[in-house]
């Protein structure tokens, strides 16, 4: 039973004066000693302190009392067992940081460590309070630590950290990732501290040997430094390890690739040809289908277009859509009434929305032909079941052998229809409007395919004079 009060207060009192009680606790049979509140107000204690050397003899003599109460080392400064009424004992270090403030570091419990050991880790803790070390911040920095070891090394960052937050943040965020693990193949399993601007320069030196061009090169490291940016932003990294690191040099007026006339027509020639074939592949299947008595697949003899190849890149050739605009474009987007079509500014690459109008052959295509052929909802080109579309790369390059078209990317269509409307004397700002481009500086790169501009300009010298 807990006895004996040194000092009475008043009722008036209670809330406000600080009280020394001390009581009376037996701690097992024949023990008793004298115990204090762990605070200087006079309300009924909740913990009491006890005042013993921590010895496995003292410890064993211990029993769990109805409270919680400590008993602390007299030897070592801050050394305590914390006895539950459960009968779980804890071992902790109490200290005071720099600033002063009162803080516990536990230090184990016991039967995981006995009072021998725990007096041996109490010793060392105390020895770094001594040298003002914060025991808890210290504990939490070497977590840290410990977690950051789990994700040091480039592929163990991208699976657990980067991936997932790029994906559903970044729109081509799947695509750096892609980037990354194909290009620095031989960097994945390095720790990203070791990515120096050494190691990749050695990397940049091979692919340029190989005749990747600069610009490309300069992508893929630039997709590399945003991801070791977030590791920093993220407290990964303490620096960055490339941020000294200069891209390569690249021409300032890139070469633009456009179709001749010529060009043109044989590529559109193949398109059709590429239907035919297929409708011819697909009426063979079927006779052979029938003949065994199998299930048909859909007829295609009656149809405009056999797939989406033909209509995507007649659109791309009008509109001037990036590849991505093209797979990302819904039925809600296009406005068939007023013929124009909207890319918004979460699936444009300049983050702006933007209206692009629709002339006679694209609004045909989505009108009368493809519209007709899909259940005019969701996306405008699907995939498989029903899904965006995210490379068309092998029935692309297949056309491209048809019409003996040579270097001429999907994503110069839509250099072709920039360059296109320049020669046929469309200002270089209304281009810019319709291809989303945010600065000028890319629209001039289709400047010269307009030189009577520049002629007419001095041109006007000589009127003037007149």
């Amino acid at each position: 039973m807990v006895s004996n009060h040194e000092q009475e207060y008043s009722d008036k009192n209670r809330k406000t004066c600080s009280l020394t009680v001390s009581y009376i606790v037996p701690l097992s049979a024949g023990l008793f000693t004298k115990i204090y509140p762990d605070t200087l107000h006079a309300d009924l204690p909740r913990t009491y302190r006890v005042k013993r050397k921590l010895t496995i003899r003292t410890v064993k003599s211990l029993t769990p009392a109805a409270k919680p109460y400590e008993v602390r080392d007299t030897d070592i400064k801050g050394f305590l067992l914390r006895v539950q009424p459960s009968g779980v004992m804890t071992y902790f270090i109490a200290y005071q940081t720099p600033n002063s403030k009162r803080n516990r570091y536990r230090i184990g419990r016991h039967g995981t460590i006995n009072p021998v050991q725990a007096r041996d880790a109490a010793e060392r803790l105390a020895a770094k309070v001594a040298h003002g070390v914060d025991l808890q911040a210290d504990k939490k920095a070497a977590r840290a630590e410990a977690e950051r070891a789990t994700v040091r090394s480039l592929r163990s960052f991208l699976d657990k950290s980067y991936e997932a937050w790029a994906e559903s943040h970044r729109k081509t965020g799947r695509d750096t990732c892609r980037r990354v693990r194909l290009h620095f193949a031989d960097l994945m399993v390095r720790p990203m501290e070791e990515i120096t601007p050494w190691v990749i320069e050695k990397w940049r030196t091979t692919r340029l040997k190989a005749q990747i061009a600069p610009v490309t090169v300069n992508r893929d490291i630039a997709a590399l430094r945003s991801v070791l940016s977030k590791a920093v932003e993220w407290d990964v990294l303490n620096v960055h390890p490339l941020a000294k690191l200069k891209p390569s040099k690249v021409s300032n007026n890139p070469k633009v690739r456009y179709l001749s006339e010529d060009e043109e027509t044989r590529l559109r020639r193949a398109l059709l040809e590429r239907e035919t074939r297929i409708r011819t592949e697909r009426a063979n299947a079927n006779q052979w289908r029938r003949e065994r008595d199998y299930p048909e697949l859909p007829d295609l003899t009656t149809t405009i277009f056999v797939d989406h190849l033909r209509p995507m890149i007649l659109l791309a050739m009008n509109t001037g859509l990036r590849r991505g605009e093209l797979f990302s474009l819904t039925w809600q987007d296009v406005n068939f009434q007023r013929a124009y079509l909207t890319v918004g500014g979460s699936k444009a690459k300049s983050g702006a929305t933007r209206h692009v109008p629709l002339n006679a052959e694209a609004l045909d295509v989505l009108t009368k032909s493809w519209r007709s052929q899909t259940d005019g909802k969701g996306v405008v080109f699907p995939g498989r079941h029903g899904k965006p579309l995210n490379n068309v790369q092998k029935s692309w390059s297949a056309v491209l052998d048809i019409a003996s078209i040579k270097d001429f990317r999907f994503h110069d269509l839509r250099h072709h229809f920039a360059s296109k409307l320049v020669m046929a004397g469309v200002d270089l700002n209304t281009v810019r409007e319709l291809l989303g481009h945010s600065d000028i500086k890319m629209t001039l790169r289709y400047a010269h395919l307009a030189p009577e501009h520049k002629a007419a300009a001095v041109e006007r010298l000589v009127s003037s004079r007149g």
